[in-house]
């Protein structure tokens, strides 16, 4: 009767555990009671048994674990007749998660069901903390009044007690069962002064992932908009569906109403980004009168078997300037496709139409093409042919302008490869490659007579030689290696290939770098090809070191006569070429990517790019130049040389400095400009930015402009309690262009 008594005393000590710590958000889920033979462990200085009146006692320095529940108070006392559990003196309550709540007084009633306590305090997580003069629970609802929360850190120095900030609230209700809390009469403070006040507000419990609310707000002034606030809010539909909608008003621009809407199920998804605006002063192209906007993103992926899936990719909008003006997206060309694509084994097949939209103001809508559709085959078999590894290709594309100059293509090809590796290391490659292609063409109707649709064939074909000889030595100290590979190649092919009256659609823009120094065909697409005889002669060398790697390359064409394929400024066109190389340095605080173009006739560099990406501790450093020469005429690029610098440096404590610059060096002025401050800790974020943009477009009404830019986010720490509605966007990651 005496262990009996004891027994259910305990238990019921034990149980206040899972009560106080879903009163502070701690703990959520059914409230399991211990299993009857679960091992226990009580210490306390005295244990007694009252038999009159049947109360069981445990008093000083009583502990208790129980089912990884730990309960620490000066008495606890077990009220058999009257079912009443009572705990108190400098009550504490640990849970398996290593989160601690207090209280002074603790009662618990009805088979340890209901109960009250006053007086009690928590820590959530880290740092976090939640008070309340006394609570109540009935059933799954939690009542707690007079709280506190802040997940801020305290310091215990004296006059440095107050956190950043805190909430307090009259009260607290928490629904276990709705998995959701209400503050009534909550007061939001910085620094111990009340900034908001809310009569009511709800958040959802630590179990749910995904909870409605408003995101991080955004306020600013704009020399294109005027003032504006953007004001997000996050719906959760389900796990797997969300939508966010962002108004935003101002004082010149109108308003702007975004959404976004992702959803994913299985190896599939979709996602839906777009805008409406209506600005009554106009602003684009000139226009003062009233205008309305609106664009739409989105993409989708649905796979239809293990192999199968098909998709889309939609980009569109109702104005050239219209995304740029609100800064929504820089892009300059919109691309839209659909597709199937089905991959057995090695082997693809797909079948693509695109359409796009042109946004500079020197696109001509009627020569922008569409393609319906694009065919990609490649089979791949998984034997060896003949002792080598065999492919075959066959890729087509019907393109079709609003002007009639429509073209058709169809492309096969196959090849051939078969490696040997001789007993010195040296390796040597066979590659054999044969092509046919057929096209057909629309010629444009300009007036009467009416001009003849053309037809067109060509086949090609070449056998290479691919040969490098890898040297690898061992360095002085473990784990430094060093590799030297010199590469020749010689490619027997016929000269021609490209006959007169052949559109080119894909191969207009050439660029010979060391990215295509050592392909067999270096021109891309598939409408022009090289031709004629030819070596392409040069080396790799790496450096490998415990923690990152040092690489370089270096190469060179040469030919036996000029192949009239290239211009004259491709650094291809003679019968030798520029020599084009890179250098990179990449360990884990520092990638450094040197790439250029040394002129083959007078030793100048014609194209430099250096890319250098830093970072240190909370600081991080991001430098680019580019020095690029005039591209191929058809594309209408002239020469740029370009330098660009971000810098994100940690000056003091949690404060950060922002700096940004693009600057164009041929005209020596700015592009872009951006600086910025902010504090951030584990409970704060504050951002100040100020943005100048240099550029204009006049023709389509975009000006340069001015910004600044204020957001202030109250963060919850690592806490699960998610007071002020800031709630995350991790539902999923879709991928999309």
């Amino acid at each position: 009767m005496r262990a009996t008594g004891l027994r259910l005393g305990l238990l019921g000590a034990c149980a206040m555990i899972p009560l106080i710590a879903q009163a502070a958000q701690l703990h959520v889920g059914t409230i399991k009671a211990p299993a009857k033979n679960a091992p226990m462990l009580l210490q306390a200085d005295e244990v007694t048994y009252d038999n009159e009146s049947k109360t069981v006692s445990a008093v000083g320095h009583v502990e208790i674990v129980d089912d990884g529940r730990t309960l620490l108070a000066e008495r606890v006392d077990y009220d058999q007749t009257n079912d009443k559990v009572t705990a108190r003196g400098h009550v504490s309550i640990t849970d398996p998660k290593g989160n601690v709540a207090f209280a002074d007084h603790v009662v618990l009633t009805d088979h340890m069901r209901d109960g009250a306590l006053s007086g009690f305090g928590a820590l959530i997580g880290k740092t976090g903390r939640l008070a309340a003069r006394s609570a109540q629970r009935v059933g799954t609802r939690v009542t707690a009044n007079r709280t506190a929360y802040s997940p801020c850190k305290i310091c215990n120095q004296p006059g440095q007690r107050t956190p950043l900030w805190q909430v307090k609230a009259e009260r607290v209700v928490y629904d276990q069962e709705k998995h959701k809390v209400r503050f009534k009469s909550a007061t939001i403070s910085v620094e111990g002064v009340p900034v908001a006040w809310l009569p009511a507000f709800s958040v959802s419990d630590p179990t749910v992932r995904y909870a409605t609310g408003i995101l991080t707000p955004e306020v600013g002034n704009s020399t294109k908009i005027g003032y504006f606030t953007r004001l997000p809010i996050y719906v959760a539909i389900s796990p797997s569906q969300d939508l966010t909608v962002a108004p935003m008003f101002s004082t010149k621009g109108g308003e702007v109403l975004e959404m976004e809407y992702r959803e994913r199920w299985n190896n599939s998804g979709i996602w839906f980004q777009g805008s409406g605006a209506y600005n009554p002063n106009g602003g684009l192209a000139g226009s003062s009168s009233a205008q309305t906007y609106g664009h739409i993103f989105g993409s989708g992926r649905f796979m239809l078997s293990q192999n199968t899936r098909t998709g889309f990719d939609v980009a569109a909008t109702s104005n050239n300037a219209y995304m740029r003006f609100y800064d929504i997206s820089f892009l300059d060309r919109l691309t839209n496709d659909a597709f199937i694509e089905t991959t057995p084994g090695r082997s693809r097949f797909a079948l693509t139409s695109y359409y796009f939209q042109g946004l500079r103001s020197t696109d001509i809508t009627s020569r922008i093409p569409f393609v319906l559709p694009r065919l990609e085959m490649s089979f791949i078999p998984t034997q060896k042919v003949l002792g080598g590894s065999f492919r075959f290709d066959l890729n087509g594309v019907a393109i079709g302008r609003d002007n009639q100059r429509n073209d058709q293509r169809i492309t096969s090809e196959l090849n051939w490869k078969k490696p040997f590796v001789l007993d010195n290391g040296q390796l040597w490659t066979i590659v054999t490659d044969a092509r046919g292609d057929a096209y057909h063409f629309d010629n444009p109707v300009s007036g009467p007579p009416r001009t003849s649709d053309a037809t067109l064939e060509r086949g090609t074909a070449y056998v290479a030689l691919d040969w490098r000889w890898p040297f690898v030595a061992n360095g002085s100290s473990a784990g430094h290696s060093y590799i030297v590979q010199p590469i020749a190649q010689v490619i027997a092919q016929p000269y021609g290939g490209n006959p007169r009256g052949l559109r080119i659609e894909d191969s207009q823009a050439f660029e010979f770098d060391d990215n295509n120094v050592f392909s067999f065909n270096q021109v891309p697409g598939y409408d022009l090809i090289e031709s004629g005889p030819r070596a392409n002669v040069g080396a790799m060398a790496e450096a490998l070191f415990p923690g990152g790697k040092v690489e370089a390359q270096v190469g060179q064409t040469y030919r036996l006569k000029r192949d009239p394929l290239f211009a004259a400024f491709s650094g291809n066109s003679g019968t030798s070429s520029d020599l084009v190389g890179n250098f990179s340095v990449k360990f884990p605080h520092l990638d450094i990517t040197d790439r250029w173009d040394v002129d083959r006739g007078n030793g100048t560099v014609r194209r430099h790019e250096v890319y250098v990406t830093g970072s240190y501790a909370r600081s991080s450093l991001q430098l680019s130049y580019v020095n690029l020469p005039p591209q191929v005429t058809a594309l209408g690029l002239p020469s740029r040389e370009e330098f660009n610098a971000q810098a994100d440096v940690n000056v003091w404590r949690n404060w950060q400095v922002f700096v940004a610059a693009q600057r164009d060096l041929t005209n020596n002025q700015f592009l872009n400009t951006e600086y910025g401050l902010g504090y951030e800790d584990e409970c704060l974020a504050i951002s100040l930015a100020y943005r100048r943009k240099f550029t204009s477009d006049l023709i389509l009404g975009v000006p340069p402009s001015t910004s600044m830019i204020l957001r202030f986010s109250l963060k919850t720490g690592d806490s699960a309690i998610q007071p002020f509605s800031l709630f995350p966007r991790d539902v999923f990651a879709l991928t999309h262009p």
